[in-house]
């Protein structure tokens, strides 16, 4: 793979941004701040800096539809959002990268990312941020923020073996995670993931440690490399309003449920896939908003805004994310 494809297909695993907000629920410490602002720094010198978009998944697409949750999914957590009634959300697809005009079909548009947010009557809103990598490269905001940095120290003059190269020895969790990344038909044909551990909280207090499945009710449909170039360069962002303005699109949301001895710490570790999978509900989408891109640069997904009765665990990807976020998202807004 050419090194310039190689590091932003790395880059792609970043997650998509989140609020200021976010530091009101969970203050950064110096440490990790500092961290924060390297790993933005970091994604900015390798896609360069692209004033009011995202540092990574800048391109995207804003879509609204609602949520129907299933009885098990009140069993499982007191949530207003899975109480019963439907409700309404807004969904953001995006390509991986920092770059706004990144080719849909290119290699390092993957992963892609679905953002959910729940926006029920009782006002608890409630983000979802999935990608399509089945798991994550790395465990920790450092490791990431590592991983980033060699990926700047590693151009074509650099000497052997790369600083990425070393890395990607060191973490053999990261490259089997990025080749789960691929290409899809149409961003409602595309299996996305919630790689952080979350733990739902149910009216007496039960605590169910979970991870998020997005599975399209179409079924998944991947392109070939051949395939996915001769598409032109907005195929994904062009065709799901299209699609939208003749027939919603469909997901399940499913929550893999974890059992003892599972790590919910450790994003670089996938569960089994005969753990149970409980069905949370329905996410159908119906319309796209008239200017996403205006829409979209206001925006916010941040993965600890959670009503009563859903948690985060004790992945420290989730803070760290948070921490990266607000920063990037300062960054956008100024």
């Amino acid at each position: 793979m050419a090194h310039a494809t190689f590091r932003r297909t790395l880059l792609g695993t970043a997650l998509i941004l989140a609020a200021p907000a976010a530091l009101a629920q969970s203050a950064p410490a110096p440490d990790a701040s500092s961290t924060a602002e390297q790993t933005i720094a970091a994604m900015t010198k390798i896609f360069g800096d692209h004033p009011g978009k995202r540092s990574n998944h800048a391109k995207g697409v804003v879509v609204e539809g609602s949520f129907t949750p299933s009885k098990d999914a009140r069993t499982l957590s007191k949530a207003g959002v899975f109480s019963g009634a439907a409700v309404p959300v807004t969904v953001r697809f995006s390509d991986a990268t920092g770059l706004p005009e990144i080719p849909d079909g290119a290699p390092q548009a993957n992963p892609h990312g679905l953002s959910i947010k729940f926006k029920p009557a009782d006002g608890s809103e409630m983000d979802v941020v999935t990608n399509s990598l089945k798991f994550f490269p790395v465990a920790t905001g450092e490791e990431f923020r590592d991983l980033l940095v060699a990926i700047t120290k590693s151009g074509p003059g650099a000497a052997k073996p790369t600083p990425v190269e070393q890395f990607m020895a060191a973490h053999p969790a990261a490259p089997k995670a990025l080749a789960t990344a691929r290409t899809p038909s149409s961003f409602g044909r595309q299996v996305y993931n919630g790689v952080n551990a979350f733990v739902l909280v149910d009216a007496a207090g039960k605590r169910t440690p979970f991870r998020y499945r997005i599975v399209p009710v179409a079924g998944e449909e991947i392109l070939s490399a051949d395939e996915a170039k001769a598409k032109g360069p907005n195929y994904l962002v062009e065709e799901m309003p299209a699609h939208l303005a003749k027939a919603p699109v469909a997901f399940r949301i499913e929550a893999q449920i974890a059992q003892p001895g599972d790590s919910t710490k450790d994003a670089t570790m996938p569960w089994p896939e005969d753990r149970r999978f409980v069905d949370l509900g329905t996410l159908t989408l119906t319309k796209a908003v008239p200017d996403s891109q205006t829409v979209e640069k206001g925006l916010l997904f941040m993965p600890n805004n959670l009503p009563d009765g859903v948690e985060v665990s004790d992945d420290p990807l989730i803070d760290a994310r948070v921490q990266a976020y607000a920063i990037s998202f300062g960054r956008r807004s100024q």
